[in-house]
């Protein structure tokens, strides 16, 4: 007699597998998403900084470039931009002039007493760092002559020209009352006689080339206080020394290498 088999219970778990197979998919896909979420943001971030960079240093499209994918070959077959090209193109060049800051410093320590007593004045403007020689101190009333007692501080002064590169200016400046001398018909000759002088004295006794130097007679016109009191005409009785900063310079008329001291005569 043949034994009938006994039916197996069914089971009604086996969605159970299914659904397993579906979290499990889900978590992926959400690890995916989170995944690519989190690779925009890093991406996001490189741009951000390249522009930055870019914008900084001038190589905007090759910083893009790059983060974007074009490959890193690319970015070294990309030309720089012109921002970007190096300061020193041709390597005869002359080299730039100095921050002039630190000249500052050295002359305000040096003159300290100097600049105390009112014999001169130190500034630092866009066109470079001016140095004003007073009158009282430097020349006798409407003399071109430089007063021997002004050496001293002349040579602190000419110390820290003679050892830096950068072009030097001579400006003669007086104050509005009219002048009319045997000698000096107008304010303009006397401020221009004045700045020649100054050059003439840092050429013979300090040795500064001459080709570095320039000269300018303003008269009264460029005032650096007042002319409606006797302390405010003191003050615009000077000349300036002019240390032009790098920016100034390349306004300059290009000067011709001297092969020896240019004589200039009065």
């Amino acid at each position: 007699m043949t034994r009938r088999r006994t039916p197996e219970p069914e089971n009604h778990e086996r969605w159970l597998v299914s659904y397993a197979d579906f979290i499990t998919l889900l978590f992926a896909f959400f690890v995916v998403m989170f995944a690519s979420t989190q690779s925009d943001k890093n991406r996001a971030k490189e741009v951000s900084d390249s522009v930055r960079q870019a914008l900084e240093h001038g190589q905007f499209s090759t910083a893009i470039s790059t983060v974007l994918g074009r490959g890193k070959h690319e970015a070294k077959k990309a030309p720089l931009s012109q921002n970007a090209t190096p300061e020193r193109e041709n390597p005869n060049a002359p080299p730039r002039p100095p921050d002039l800051a630190k000249s500052l410093e050295t002359l305000q320590k040096g003159l300290e007493s100097e600049l105390k007593n009112g014999k001169l004045q130190l500034r630092l403007e866009s066109r470079g760092l001016i140095i004003s020689m007073r009158e009282a101190t430097f020349f006798a009333s409407g003399d071109d002559a430089v007063a021997s007692a002004s050496l001293p501080i002349l040579t602190k002064i000419a110390a820290v020209v003679q050892s830096l590169p950068n072009a030097v200016r001579l400006e003669g400046h007086t104050d509005a009352r009219p002048i009319h001398t045997s000698r000096f018909k107008s304010n303009w000759e006397l401020s221009s006689a004045r700045s020649i002088a100054m050059l003439e004295l840092l050429r013979d006794r300090f040795q500064i080339p001459a080709s570095r130097m320039a000269i300018a007679g303003y008269a009264e016109n460029a005032p650096a206080d007042t002319n409606d009191t006797e302390e405010g005409r003191a003050h615009n009785r000077r000349v300036d020394l002019v240390l032009l900063s790098a920016g100034a310079e390349r306004a300059e008329p290009a000067m011709a290498a001297a092969t020896a001291p240019a004589s200039v005569s009065k």
